[in-house]
């Protein structure tokens, strides 16, 4: 067991966590999305979680890129579906608590947004219902204030 770690993220997904580098993505995908067909590095299953409760925990311990405009990617809606996401107000506020705001968020093209997939470290398929309902994040950098402990500074 570890302190300050959301139970919903396995210890499979917790090792590709902290193997990620900066500027590695990871995508959360919904239960629609044609994962297996895709050739990233990873993949992972969370099949009986969505997305929003897994994205909180791995947000909690996951540092965002901040070199970069648009850390956060999601698939454009096809326009001849005519469909607002509904899912996506719940990801925006979770990410605004992060400081992660509409300006640094992309949107792709579905096709464009699968091959954005395949460059990805990991995909995470999960159980999420929601259409639309995938989100890629790209990993940023840990400052030293993030690794050590203030407590230890007067050892």
């Amino acid at each position: 067991m570890i302190r300050n770690v959301s139970p919903l993220i396995s210890p499979e997904l917790l090792k590709i966590l902290a193997e990620m580098g900066h500027g590695d993505t990871i995508v959360l995908v919904d239960a629609n999305f044609p994962a297996m067909s895709r050739s990233a590095k990873n993949i992972v299953r969370a099949d009986g979680l969505g997305v929003p409760a897994l994205l909180s925990g791995i947000l909690d311990i996951f540092p965002i890129d901040t070199f970069v405009k648009t850390p956060v990617t999601f698939m454009k809606v096809v326009p001849e579906d005519g469909y607002k996401p509904v899912i996506w107000p719940v990801y925006k506020q979770l990410l605004g608590k992060r400081g992660i705001n509409d300006e640094n968020i992309a949107y792709l093209e579905r096709m464009a947004y699968y091959e954005e997939t395949d460059k990805s470290y990991c995909i995470v398929v999960t159980g999420e219902r929601a259409r639309y309902g995938n989100i890629i994040l790209k990993k940023g950098i840990l400052e030293a204030e993030d690794i050590f402990d203030r407590r230890q500074e007067n050892v």
